[in-house]
């Protein structure tokens, strides 16, 4: 049986990023019917994508002792792994992926998914998530944000 905690970061991982970046772009390729791989080259960011998304799942569970949903953040600023580079590589991770799908399908409904979602993201961070960290972490969270990137 899994511990609590990895239950509830496995869940938080489904329900959230899971359900932006897997469940609604397969389904908007069910829905218009766009289920022929045209550039299996796109199969290389989606998997990418991936691949970082679990990376930094992980880094929030080990390193932070902590899941990445709202009502169970880490308890302590996560600064390594691919948050030495960009402060957000969870966002960056899940934008990678919609642009996997949309290359890999060539769907131009997909391209403005994922910018529409950039926005959202980074209005998110701006606005909810850097204020929130700004309080929770203090001057760790200060020195963290004037030494790595909000996206690149």
């Amino acid at each position: 049986m899994l511990p609590r905690q990895m239950t509830r970061a496995l869940i938080a991982v489904l329900a959230m990023p899971g359900m932006v970046a897997f469940a609604i772009p397969a389904v908007w390729l069910w829905y218009t019917l766009q289920l022929r791989l045209i550039h299996p080259i796109g199969l290389i960011p989606l998997t990418a994508g991936l691949a970082m998304l679990l990376w930094c799942v992980r880094d929030f569970y080990v390193l932070g002792r902590g899941t990445l949903a709202p009502w169970e953040p880490p308890q302590t600023l996560v600064t390594a792994g691919l948050y030495r580079y960009t402060r957000n590589p969870m966002y960056g991770s899940v934008l990678v992926v919609l642009l996997g799908w949309a290359l890999s399908f060539a769907a131009a409904g997909l391209f403005i998914y994922t910018f529409v979602a950039a926005i959202a993201f980074h209005l998110r961070i701006v606005f909810g998530e850097e204020p929130w960290l700004a309080r929770t972490y203090g001057s760790d969270w200060e020195y963290y944000a004037r030494r790595v990137p909000r996206w690149f």
